[in-house]
């Protein structure tokens, strides 16, 4: 049976406010979060949105300021919020981590990571032209470097989903 790990477990109904515990339903092939008033809370991974930067011929990456990989190399990206499109939740982060404007240009991929000791994750990664903005290290990030691709630092990237990323960006420049 595919259980929550207790990492990720939520304790309470965030609809009535009641214990939540883990149940099989007859409905479901796994097991489910019940209150007892019958609320299910289904827990899913989060979507993280990215891009990655460019202009002449180089891509523009951030060191992470905040954990989790802080010190660590990254395209702009983060938390889509509810009332926006993942388009638009690319280039805000890439406005709000780096300074620049972009234009979305195309999608680089889908990736996924289930969670074992935490939320799972759908990240989708954008190509982004820079149009505009002088670059400026948001609070999240320590600096904000252009690269050429042979110089992207492989082993300073922050996540598997940046390697992967960054991999299937330069297979489409190719």
């Amino acid at each position: 049976m595919n259980e929550l790990p207790p990492s990720t477990e939520p304790r309470f109904c965030p609809a009535c406010g009641d214990a939540l515990n883990q149940q099989l339903l007859p409905s479901e092939e796994r097991p489910r979060l019940v209150c007892p008033q019958g609320h299910i809370l289904y827990v899913n991974p989060k979507i993280i949105v990215g891009v990655i930067p460019e202009r002449r011929g180089k891509l523009l990456l951030m060191r992470r300021a905040i954990e989790p990989r802080h010190g660590f190399w990254t395209f702009p990206g983060g938390f889509m919020e509810i009332d926006e499109s993942v388009e638009e939740c690319a280039a805000r982060e890439a406005l709000e981590e780096t300074g620049v404007t972009v234009r979305i240009d195309g999608l680089v991929g889908v990736y996924s990571r289930p969670g074992p000791a935490g939320p799972g994750i759908v990240s989708i990664v954008y190509r982004g032209k820079v149009t505009g903005g002088p670059i400026s290290p948001g609070r999240e990030a320590l600096e904000v470097r252009w690269f050429v691709p042979s110089e992207i630092p492989w082993d300073g990237l922050a996540y598997e989903t940046t390697r992967w990323a960054l991999r299937d960006w330069l297979e489409s420049k190719r």
